[in-house]
């Protein structure tokens, strides 16, 4: 066991390994100086080592797959490169060549270099509190010649508009699964420059904040800036952002039990606070995440943000702002695979209704002020949640990596009437699956609030921010990935991860089923 709990170079967490199978013993034998990595899942008891109900839930992709008698036996690689179908995802870190640390914050843009023509770029992402990034990327964006098997990589590393790095000359040649681990090493970086670590970028002004009485706390009125604005109206007025790398979220798995509180982390660097140097927001850039389950395969969450308003105050690391958003929920394209979904894909396409295949055509979930119906328009606040509200654990908690913080809380409403019932009655059916799957998240009535952290301002890039607000808009896909990978998996206040009770998972594929049975 303790050369087992040794391994603290790999990521345990409360992922499903095997999906739908039970098991009593996971064993782990890691080679000596390899990459590879086995375990063997055994369906009694092993030889020498009993370690009889033990459980470890490894977050690496199984790239073999070998059954031996009663056992399996699972092959994993600590990859930098994976290929799910058309799907490249790359992992890397940048590092400080000075003090060997990880860089937070940084861009890095990665490209395949060709030898006619322009190179193609693949992706742009951002550095994670211990230098790591994530880039993801579709065959098509390098696949142009029969040659093109696989993509030689390089990347550009960039600390605003400044190149730390372009390793263009020494790219990843046919780079694949057997690619070693990524490391950037960077010379030119002073973490102590404005826009690095907790240093804002230069050019604040400011002086919004303070341009109306009303906009003060302890009770902000923003109601003077007007009606609140859509995120894509105002992107050539974008001066200064702010990241986030920490969306936390929480909310109680059995609405109205406080002890039954859930927290999770969703996808990281997709949320954005845009401004001007003055401090007015023009835009909020919303989080999202990708939940799964056993009957439906994978799905999209996201908290859309669909009008904002309100004030930066960069001297005190303070903000307020008032948003509208709305819920919505869509099928990732890998759930097509599982047989009852991809019937009635099918079914829906041949009789020209709209399924949650896409985020344009996504099951919407209407919000509110919390305790304040109808009113959809609610604030989000500086400092984290009270503690008034419910305690927040350390693992939920990033004071020591983040720049500021500010919090917020939606009340859920109902799924909002597409004007045909039997796609009404459908959605009403996924809403029922996915609030089982992820603990009430999106239950009519239920709280969902969240405590978003942000790393220290940076210049926009008004390009960028247009091509990442559009990407994200589109859709984040449970198979896409973001920036820097996904999320945290649910956990109670004492870490222990949540998970929905099989015998409410077992009746999910019962009722789509009967939904089938009654509507085709």
């Amino acid at each position: 066991m303790e050369d087992l709990c040794a391994l603290s170079d790999l990521k345990f967490c409360p992922a499903f390994l095997l999906p739908n199978t039970t098991f009593s013993c996971f064993f782990y034998f890691p080679p000596p100086n390899s990459q590879l990595f086995t375990i063997i899942v055994g369906s009694g008891r092993m030889p020498k080592i009993p370690l009889r109900g033990l459980q470890i839930n490894i977050s690496l992709t199984p790239t073999k797959l070998k059954r031996v008698g009663r056992s399996l036996i699972l092959r994993f690689m600590k990859e930098s490169l994976s290929i799910t179908g058309s799907k490249y995802v790359v992992t890397g870190t940048v590092k400080n060549r000075t003090t060997g640390k990880g860089i937070r914050g940084l861009t890095v843009l990665g490209y395949d270099k060709d030898l006619i023509g322009k190179d193609d770029f693949l992706d742009t992402t951002t550095t994670d509190a211990d230098g790591r990034f994530v880039a993801t990327f579709d065959v098509k964006s390098f696949v142009e010649w029969i040659f093109d098997r696989h993509p030689d990589l390089y990347f550009i590393v960039k600390d605003g508009e400044k190149v730390l790095l372009n390793s263009r000359n020494s790219p990843i040649k046919n780079a694949d699964e057997s690619t070693p681990p990524i490391t950037l090493w960077v010379d030119d970086f002073d973490s102590n420059a404005p826009g690095a670590g907790k240093v804002p970028a230069l050019g604040w002004v400011g002086g919004f904040a303070q341009s109306n009485p009303a906009f003060a706390y302890p009770h902000p009125d923003l109601s003077s800036l007007g009606p609140l604005k859509g995120n894509m109206d105002n992107i050539d007025l974008l001066q200064r952002q702010q990241k986030v790398l920490w969306p936390e979220f929480s909310w109680e798995t059995v609405p109205g039990k406080a002890d039954s509180r859930c927290y999770q982390m969703f996808a990281p660097d997709i949320s954005r606070l845009g401004y001007t140097n003055e401090g007015r927001v023009y835009s909020i850039i919303c989080p999202q995440q990708g939940a799964c389950s056993p009957t439906v395969g994978c799905m999209n969450v996201e908290v859309t943000v669909t009008g904002n308003r309100g004030w930066v105050d960069e001297s005190n690391q303070t903000l307020a702002a008032d948003m509208e958003v709305v819920g919505k929920i869509w099928f990732s394209p890998g759930a097509k695979q599982i047989p009852i979904v991809k019937r009635l894909w099918d079914k829906f396409a041949d009789s020209k209704l709209p399924f949650p295949s896409e985020k344009k055509q996504a099951i919407e979930v209407v919000t509110y002020n919390p305790g304040k119906r109808p009113e959809t328009i609610f604030p989000l606040m500086k400092g984290e949640t009270p503690p008034s509200m419910f305690p927040i654990p350390e693992f939920a908690r990033h004071a020591d990596g983040a720049w500021a913080v500010a919090h917020l809380g939606v009340e859920i409403g109902a799924p909002r009437p597409t004007g045909s019932k039997i796609v009404d009655k459908f959605n009403e059916v996924i809403m029922t699956i996915f609030n089982t799957a992820s603990g009430n998240m999106l239950k009519d009535g239920n709280v969902l609030t969240w405590n978003v952290w942000f790393i220290a301002p940076q210049l926009v890039n008004q390009e960028e921010w247009k091509n990442h607000a559009i990407k994200w808009r589109d859709s984040i896909n449970a198979d896409h990935g973001s920036p820097l990978g996904n999320g945290t998996s649910p956990r109670y206040f004492d870490g222990t991860p949540f998970n929905a009770l099989k015998s409410m998972l077992d009746n999910e594929e019962q009722m789509l089923l009967d939904f089938e049975k009654e509507n085709f």
